[in-house]
């Protein structure tokens, strides 16, 4: 019979939380076995909900298995662009300019100037012969030949829009990757990686340890958690009631702010009270963690980074999303492209 239960529909959305964004909900079959003592199927009069014995164990079971089950998927599932952002690309008709008076007939014969050399005209000369040049006499960097698909499905880069967002060229098409939402998965996936026991995230020492005033709460949630924060390369101290002391960040931190991570990390392991696992608090710290470390918008990139970042979204898991869920990369195929200008 059909139940709603608060405990499952979490866990669903915590294990979902770096995949899906916050307005969308994920579809599907779950199938949770547990002994029928261990859950009471008469606690609503209509039989509309259930309650279980451990709801802590149950909902650390759900998450974990979830995740595992998203983790075989498809790693780098790429969006394409919907039906109306293709809309909005299709060029209006340019209409033609007005007749100038300087261009009418006069007393029945057109006026013909007689042909001159200006200052204007030499330099629209100059600036024809540059854009008509050949591309190896323009171009900057010698350009790579685009890559195969089957070794490197995200192509090459090309050049970058608005210091922003990287544009690829490969075999099948355009690739357009969000440069801060990729290396923050990148980074991410890293320290969850040092997390699972796969080695520990290199740290950056401070030269000058640095003191954080928390609140007491605040401070007893880090203490409880420095050796796993340890692990990521954040180690911290207790520094009397109400603050900690900073020796180390993470390596990938080492141009951010320790004062500002630990507040946000205290922030994080304070969400949600007891309702959420520490695991699951301690992803969300991972997640801050990354933010806090990757590159950002509007910073320009040199070739071989665009390129590095691009090999490593080819390997990395779950690549297609930052995250928060959203796309980190999107591709225009040969085909919408032929669309776009008409040839298709």
């Amino acid at each position: 019979r059909p139940v709603k239960d608060r405990l499952l529909i979490g866990a669903v959305r915590g294990a979902y939380a770096d995949m899906l964004a916050r307005d969308r909900h994920a579809v599907l079959a779950l199938f949770l076995q547990v002994p029928a003592s261990e859950v009471d199927v008469n606690v609503h009069p209509a039989k509309s909900e259930v309650r279980f014995r451990d709801p802590a164990y149950v909902r650390g079971m759900v998450v974990s298995g979830l995740r595992h089950a998203l983790s075989t998927g498809d790693q780098r599932s790429a969006q394409a662009p919907t039906a109306s952002a293709m809309a909005a690309w299709q060029a209006e008709p340019i209409a033609p300019p007005p007749p100038s008076a300087s261009q009418g007939n006069i007393f029945g014969q057109p006026w013909r100037p007689e042909p001159r050399v200006s200052e204007a005209g030499l330099a629209w000369r100059g600036y024809e012969q540059s854009v008509m040049a050949p591309l190896s006499a323009r171009a900057e960097v010698a350009a790579e030949p685009v890559a195969d698909a089957a070794q490197h499905p995200l192509g090459v880069a090309r050049g970058q829009i608005s210091n922003t967002y990287i544009v690829a060229e490969a075999e099948d098409g355009l690739v357009i990757v969000d440069q801060h939402a990729a290396h923050e998965r990148l980074v991410l996936e890293r320290l969850r990686s040092a997390g699972a026991g796969q080695g520990t995230a290199p740290s950056q020492a401070l030269l000058i340890p640095e003191v954080v005033e928390l609140e007491e709460a605040a401070c007893d949630r880090l203490e409880e958690a420095a050796g796993k924060l340890a692990e990521f390369g954040l180690a911290l101290e207790r520094f009397g009631p109400n603050a900690m002391l900073v020796r180390a960040i993470p390596a990938a931190l080492a141009k951010g702010h320790p004062a500002k991570l630990v507040a946000d990390v205290a922030d994080d392991l304070a969400a949600n009270g007891d309702a959420l696992l520490l695991g699951e608090k301690l992803d969300l710290v991972l997640a801050t963690m990354a933010c806090h470390g990757s590159v950002r918008a509007g910073r320009t990139l040199s070739v071989a980074e665009m390129n590095a970042l691009l090999r490593e979204m080819e390997v990395t898991p779950r690549s297609g999303q930052c995250n928060h869920g959203r796309p980190t990369w999107v591709k225009l195929a040969h085909g919408d492209i032929e669309k776009l200008f008409g040839r298709k």
